[in-house]
């Protein structure tokens, strides 16, 4: 089972959250791009734009933020995050 965490901060505060599941047999990139285009959807954004930055911290920490810079649309939160919490 694979699980992806997708939060919305504004001010250091949760403004919304959502885990999306995945039990498919793709790969673990195509069930992170799944589960960040779900929680898009859900949240109904643009989806982000993964930079040099945001892909290194992600192989880092299993953990990315993305901010202004990674969306083409303007965002009313801080960054949405995503992190992995079970693989």
């Amino acid at each position: 089972m694979f699980r992806l965490w997708g939060k919305e901060i504004k001010d250091n505060h949760l403004m919304r959250d959502t885990v999306i599941c995945d039990e498919t047999d793709d790969t673990r990139t195509h069930k992170i791009f799944n589960a960040l285009d779900a929680i898009c959807y859900e949240f109904d954004l643009s989806k982000p734009i993964w930079l040099d930055s945001t892909v290194a911290e992600f192989k880092r920490h299993a953990k990315a933020r993305f901010y202004q810079d990674n969306f083409v649309d303007s965002i009313d939160f801080d960054y949405l995050e995503i992190h992995v919490i079970e693989e």
